[in-house]
Parts: C-alpha cells; sequence; structure tokens
C-alpha cells in the first residue's frame, strides 16, 4: 500500500489570506481617508462657496424691463411706440449647432441671408450667451409652422416682444433718432454703477435723436422678480415682486402734419428745413432730407443695408439741419442792413452807385454783382428786395470783419444753439483773432468784402439760420430751440410742461425792425427775388433768398449750371417769417446744390408755410431752370 503525498502547506495559506485581508484593509481606509479629505473639503474649507451656489440655484433674481416711453408730436400723433410682436429666437447654449439649426428652420420659416447675416453679427456680440432672434415680426401662419414642429428644435423658441416702432419712418428719422442693440461702447458710457444696475435685462439704448437725448426719462427703471426654482432651473413659485417704473412719455413740439408736407415739398432735392415758433422757440418742423428708415436699427441693421445708406452719395444718415454746414449767401443780407442802422454807419435812405461790381480803392479786382449790368443807384430796401451785392460789399468794407462778428454772433452764428439734441455743429462766424489762431495769418479786405454776401469762411447749420431769423422775427429776443413740449407719467398721467427760456435780448428799435421787415415783405412781391414764392398768398411772407456758392468761378467766368455736376451747384436757401405783422412761423430752407433761393427754396417754405397756418396740402417741388435766371431769381454769387 502506498504512502500518500500531501500537497496543501497550511502554514502558506494562512500568510496569504492574512496578506491579502491586509491589503484590503489598508484600501478600505485609503479610500475613507480619500472620502473624509473630500468631505472636509466640500463641507469646511468650500463651505462657503457651495453655499452660495446651492442658494442661487434655488433663487433666481430675474430682472423686469419697464416699458420704453413713447413718443408724440405736439398734437397727440404717435411718432415712437413699443408693438408686441413675436419673435423666432435661437439659444446657442441649449441647441444643437446653430448653422445646422438654421438650415433645419429655413425649410419651415422665411429666412433670407440677410436674416443670417444679422443673426450672426448679434450672435458675437452678445458672444453666444443669450437668445438673439433669427426673425422678428413673425405671422400667425409662421407661428403654427413652426409650433408643429416645436419639439425637433431644442433651444428655439418664440417669444412675445414690445418692439419699438417708428411709424412715420423717414420722416422723423433724424430728429426722434432710433435705438438699438446696446454694445460695449454703451456700456462705457454707463460707468456708474447705479446706471449699469438700471440696465440689468435691457437690450436696447437711444442711439439717434431725441431717443438718445433723453434716454433717462424714456428708459424708466427696471424692476425685479425673485423666484425659486427646481433643479432644472425651471421657476416654481414667485418670492418677491418689485415692479419696473415704465419710461416717462415725450410730447415734442414738432407738428407731425408738417413735418410730412415739408418732407412731401422737398420731392427728391436733398436738403434741410428747420421751422421755428419764434415767440416760445418750439421747433414745429425739423427735416432733414433724405431721412432713412430707423426701423431697420432697432435690431440692428445687417450689412446690406449699412452698406446701401453709408455708401449713399445722398448721405441719407447725415443730419444735414443739426450738422450740415453751409455759406449763408444773401440770407444775411438782412442783418447786415441791420447792423448798418444800429451801428449808425448807414442810414436806409443812403444810397450807392451800383455798376455790376465793386472795387477796393486802387484795386483792377472786381466783386461782381449778380446782375452783369449792376442796379443803378440802390438805397436799403431795393439792396434787400433785389439783394443787391455791391451794397454789401461796401457796406461791410465800411463796418469790418470784427464788428460783423460780434454782431453776428449775438444772432446766434459760430456757436451751438442748445437745442435738446446731441451732436450739434457750431458752424463759423470768421474775425481778425479767430483767422490768425487757425492760420497764423492776418487777415485781408477782401476777406471782409465777400464775408457781406455770406461767402468765404462764414458757415451755419440750418437751425442756426432759423433760429436767427425767429430771433429777428420776435424783435430781438432770442428763445432756445427746444423740441420737448411736455412730459407725461404713464402712471398717473400728470402732464409737466416744459417753459420757453430766453437766451438773448438784442435790441432793435421799432423803425429798425419795420424798415427791414417791409424790405423783406417785399421780396415776395413782384419785383423781389423771390416773387414767384409769395405770388397770391392771402398773408404777410417776410423772406429772403440766398444763393451759397459750392466751388469757386475765376475772375471774368461766367457759372453755368447746366455744365456743372450736380453736386458742384450752388446750393439754394431761404429764410422767412409769416404773417409778416404778427409772426407764428420763422423757417430757414436749405437746398443742396438746388441752385436759386427764389425758385427752388422759396417755394418749398411756401407751401410749409401754407400748411401750417391755411392747413392746404402740398406737393413736390419740381426742379428749377438750370441755365437760365427769370427776373423773380436769384442768380449764382462768386
Amino acid at each position: 500500500m502506498r504512502k500518500r503525498v500531501s500537497l496543501r502547506n497550511p502554514q502558506l495559506e494562512r500568510w496569504d489570506f492574512q496578506l491579502r485581508i491586509k491589503i484590503l484593509l489598508s484600501l478600505i481606509v485609503v479610500l475613507f481617508l480619500v472620502l473624509l479629505v473630500r468631505l472636509i473639503w466640500l463641507q469646511v474649507i468650500s463651505y462657503s462657496y457651495y453655499h452660495t451656489l446651492a442658494e442661487a440655484n434655488r433663487i433666481s433674481i430675474v430682472p423686469v424691463v419697464p416699458n420704453r416711453g413713447n413718443i408724440f408730436d405736439r398734437n397727440g400723433i404717435t411718432l415712437a411706440d413699443n408693438t408686441p410682436t413675436y419673435t423666432l429666437e435661437i439659444n446657442p447654449r441649449e441647441s444643437a449647432p446653430v448653422d445646422q439649426v438654421i438650415d433645419e428652420l429655413s425649410r419651415i420659416i422665411t429666412i433670407t441671408a440677410s436674416d443670417k447675416k444679422l443673426f450672426q453679427k448679434l450672435n458675437e456680440e452678445s458672444h453666444g450667451l443669450a437668445p438673439v432672434a433669427i426673425r422678428s415680426r413673425l405671422t400667425e401662419e409662421e407661428i403654427a409652422k413652426f409650433s408643429v414642429h416645436r419639439y425637433a428644435f431644442k433651444g428655439v423658441n418664440i417669444e412675445s416682444r414690445l418692439i419699438r416702432n417708428y411709424p412715420l419712418s423717414e420722416a422723423t428719422s433724424h430728429v426722434v433718432g432710433y435705438i438699438s442693440r446696446i454694445n460695449q461702447n454703451d456700456l462705457d458710457r454707463l460707468d456708474d454703477e447705479d446706471k449699469l444696475d438700471a440696465y440689468r435685462g435691457t437690450n436696447h439704448i437711444g442711439k439717434l435723436g431725441i431717443e438718445a437725448h433723453y434716454e433717462s426719462l424714456l428708459h424708466g427703471l427696471t424692476g425685479s422678480e425673485q423666484v425659486e426654482t427646481d433643479s432644472s432651473g425651471h421657476g416654481v413659485r414667485t418670492l418677491s415682486y418689485s415692479p419696473p417704473v415704465p419710461g416717462t412719455d415725450l410730447i415734442l413740439t414738432i407738428d407731425a402734419k408738417l413735418q410730412l408736407a415739408a418732407e412731401k415739398a422737398f420731392g427728391d432735392h436733398r436738403g434741410a428745413l428747420v421751422a421755428i415758433d419764434p415767440n416760445t422757440g418750439e421747433i414745429l418742423a425739423f427735416v432733414s432730407q433724405p431721412g432713412f428708415d430707423p426701423n431697420l436699427f432697432v435690431d440692428g441693421i445687417d450689412q446690406e443695408h449699412w452698406n446701401e445708406l453709408n455708401n449713399s452719395p445722398n448721405r441719407p444718415l447725415n443730419d444735414r439741419a443739426l450738422r450740415g454746414q453751409y455759406p449763408p449767401g444773401s440770407t444775411i443780407k438782412p442783418l447786415m442792413a441791420l447792423l448798418a442802422l444800429n451801428s449808425g454807419v448807414r442810414s436806409a435812405q443812403a444810397t450807392i452807385s451800383d455798376p455790376g461790381y465793386y472795387a477796393l480803392p486802387g484795386s483792377t479786382h472786381h466783386y461782381r454783382d449778380w446782375r452783369t449790368q449792376g442796379h443803378g443807384s440802390v438805397d436799403m430796401h431795393l439792396s434787400i428786395v433785389q439783394s443787391c451785392d455791391t451794397y454789401y460789399y461796401s457796406l461791410a468794407n465800411l463796418l469790418g470783419i470784427d464788428q460783423m462778428h460780434d454782431f453776428f454772433t449775438e444772432f446766434g452764428f459760430g456757436k451751438k444753439s442748445g437745442i435738446d439734441l446731441d451732436g450739434e455743429l457750431s458752424g463759423l462766424y470768421p474775425s481778425t483773432a479767430w483767422k490768425r489762431k487757425r492760420y497764423h495769418q492776418d487777415w485781408y479786405t477782401g476777406e471782409t468784402i465777400i464775408s457781406g454776401i455770406g461767402q468765404g469762411y462764414t458757415l451755419v447749420t440750418p437751425l442756426q439760420l432759423a433760429n436767427a431769423i425767429a430771433t429777428f422775427a420776435n424783435h430781438g429776443v432770442m428763445m432756445r430751440p427746444h423740441l420737448l413740449k411736455s412730459t407725461k407719467n404713464p402712471q398717473t398721467n400728470v402732464v409737466t410742461e416744459i417753459k420757453p427760456e430766453v437766451i438773448n435780448r438784442i435790441p432793435i428799435s421799432d423803425e429798425h425792425y419795420n424798415i427791414i421787415r417791409d424790405a423783406m415783405v417785399d421780396v415776395t412781391k413782384p419785383g423781389g427775388t423771390a416773387a414767384v414764392a409769395g405770388a397770391h398768398a392771402s398773408y404777410l411772407i417776410a423772406g429772403k433768398t440766398g444763393t451759397a456758392q459750392v466751388i469757386g468761378v475765376k475772375q471774368g467766368q461766367k457759372y453755368n449750371a447746366g455744365q456743372t455736376s450736380e453736386f458742384h451747384r450752388d446750393h439754394a436757401l431761404f429764410v422767412a417769417f409769416a404773417p409778416a405783422d404778427k409772426p407764428t412761423i420763422a423757417l430757414a430752407v436749405l437746398v443742396e446744390n438746388g441752385g436759386h433761393g427764389g425758385s427752388t427754396a422759396a417755394p418749398i417754405a411756401r407751401q410749409v408755410m401754407d400748411n401750417y397756418l391755411l392747413g392746404l396740402p402740398t406737393s413736390a417741388v419740381p426742379e428749377p431752370p438750370s441755365t437760365s435766371h427769370s427776373q423773380s431769381e436769384e442768380p449764382e454769387h462768386d
């Protein structure tokens, strides 16, 4: 019988078992220590951070954006309001790749190339952190189509929004302005913490015109809502609510019907018109032609439309009434005559002989009159009625540029009017000191001569020109031109009126006033340079035509509009007030490259005054003759 051999080693097995137990226990201890360290980290060291994070997840503070204030004209016609609309919005953080989502949406709803470009621009500006509209102003049919396929588009929603609307579109584009999306430059301007807080949740801000100047009134105050949310971030209940304060409604001095009438009267002409109530300084019409559609800017203008506006030779984005600077031409002659009377340099009865030119003693250079054969013997009255250049050449030489400068600055030339719009330019009225400082040169007598007919260095804005003639019409009392007539609290309906403000008083005697006014009345009668525009008027019009050179004409050379490119032709101007015996409207009209003040600018003014005083409709002014001049027109100046 064989002896059995045992293969087991109990001692070795026991040692191996004990080793495994030790390793397992060590692993458990290590894992426990890791868990303990992690718990200490979360519960002790990082307690404050996670406690705050947990509370933030549970309670959300949601800003409640106020309704923006509406803007009305003086008669209650809406110029800007908030229109309910539906927008299709994509939240890049929640949706599939944006390009893919837009392609799929295009199969359901019309999305143009412009829509895509604008979305891309706005999405880049928001850095993909906020929902961006791919389409605005959805129709009911489009809403229904998307609703059927809503389940397939995560992160895409239809939202009800109030969108800014400008019913009169181009007619009030420069004066009312527009709002658009807030960008970094706007945030930089809102450097105050309270201002930034007031704009929490706000996507838009005033960029131009009244919308920009009165932004603080129109915006209102942002409210807040404290909402308890679940783990998915959905609201469960509202814990507290602080209502927003809606923006203040603004009532402007603008007469919308007059504004539309003026725009229509311009037709296809470029230019500007400013009409003022001389007794109060209220702006009745503020037109810059051509305008643009401000509704394009509300949600951000696409590149195609921007290029069209920005590259247009007609410069529709340029506010000619506020920022256009032009030589005033002969429109300053009534004020030159007034200065002659006030200073005693020349009486109303004094006459000069006009051979068709003026020459300084000992000089062969001729400063030409617009009438080649001259006007013969000319007194002050005739010099205004027929716009005799020679009369004002000699008068300017007697007065001197510094005396002229001091007088015209009293009427607002060369400085801002203080109107409640941003971006106004100051124009320029020269002096010897100005030229020495600007060019380090002496002033020449010849520069004084041409300043006498509103040429040379002199530049004015249409607003300044209107304000100057309104000041004269108001017997030298200058009112601050303003656009805000009153404000209305939308919650209490309390209306607060804006009081007119006198900013200057220029001494004008009744005798001198009547001399100048009567001559200006005769400007619009037979024999005057605006006789065509004044024909058959049922009220007295006091006016003065003007023609301002765009390019110089050499000595002995004759200007021919028909052989001059459009943008190099003379500007046409006209200033007026009516009724002349008791003015309620004063205005300045500028037609860029329009030729003659009597045939182009004055008829526009007549239609505007007829509309305001008589309620008559307007029609577009036809193109004036370009190669010939009638007795009632004022031809070009050099």
